[in-house]
């Protein structure tokens, strides 16, 4: 469990250098699910996260996103894809809704399977589970007194007010060395076009990936409930989807734009786990 130094470096190092990265965001199985349908999914998500690293992608895992328990990903990931697995591609999000115990030992865990990183942030105000800690930079400090080595990342939303979330990047305090953003959309690219502008005005360098979902339909009660933790621009959808665009061509306009605006490192969330390798490859044939 004591990664070399290139397996440590890898995230960082494509992050910091030139290129697309497009990277793939999963969710473990909901923690409610029956032993025998977890297990399957849990095969179904091994094929899909074996796939994706052989392609060289990498593969971020949430943390009780949308408000929702999940099941832990490290210790299922290190047992489904076995001792041998080179896991510097997996970057896991911790979110602060645990005990503090809990995020030092995953944190020291995460770098001890010689994951790509670790991103720290606040967490759904659903959850219920009150913060062990005010701020997700209060954590990342600890962590990175407690496990040194492991790349730090922290959360930004460019759809907020630009100079506070620029804020967070040039904070001294930040104790981050990369960031992730909500996710975005064609149909923000106002917000986009002045987050970057600070971006660029405040001298950042801190490398990151912006966040694209992948939106499967224009169901009004999907959205809706997406809505309650995503921007969702739902009218702009519908008419989007009514006209007859497919799922993969929507998703595609909103990288196109993006790379317009230089930015060519994204993360495309809501991918079926069965068949995100597919689905990605279709997306980027038309980008």
């Amino acid at each position: 469990m004591n990664p070399g130094p290139s397996q440590t470096d890898r995230f960082l190092q494509a992050l910091r250098s030139p290129g697309a990265i497009r990277a793939v965001e999963l969710r473990p199985p909901p923690a409610a699910l029956g032993m025998g349908a977890s297990v399957e999914a849990w095969i179904d998500l091994r094929h899909s996260v074996r796939r994706l690293l052989r392609e060289d992608r990498f593969v971020l895992f949430t943390d009780d996103a949308v408000g929702t328990r999940e099941e832990e990903s490290l210790r299922h990931l290190v047992d489904n894809l076995g001792p041998g697995a080179d896991l510097s591609g997996v970057v896991p999000f911790l979110t602060l809704r645990h005990s503090l115990d809990y995020c030092t030992y995953f944190a020291r865990r995460t770098r001890g399977h010689g994951m790509g990183g670790l991103t720290v942030t606040g967490g759904d105000e659903a959850g219920g589970t009150p913060r062990c800690l005010p701020r997700s930079r209060d954590l990342r400090a600890q962590i990175r007194e407690g496990t040194p080595g492991l790349p730090l990342g922290v959360w930004t939303n460019p759809l907020a007010d630009p100079e506070t979330q620029v804020g967070y990047l040039t904070d001294e305090g930040v104790a981050a060395d990369y960031f992730l953003t909500q996710v975005v959309s064609h149909h923000h690219l106002p917000a986009v076009d002045r987050f970057l502008e600070v971006v660029q005005g405040a001298g950042v360098t801190m490398p990151g990936l912006f966040g694209v979902f992948y939106y499967r339909s224009a169901n009004p009660r999907t959205l809706e409930r997406l809505g309650e933790f995503l921007p969702v621009p739902t009218e702009a959808l519908t008419r989007e989807f009514s006209s007859g665009a497919a799922p993969e061509e929507v998703c595609a306009r909103t990288l196109r734009a993006l790379r317009e605006r230089g930015v060519e490192k994204v993360y495309l969330c809501n991918l079926d786990l069965r068949s995100a390798p597919g689905t990605l490859a279709r997306i980027e044939a038309l980008v």
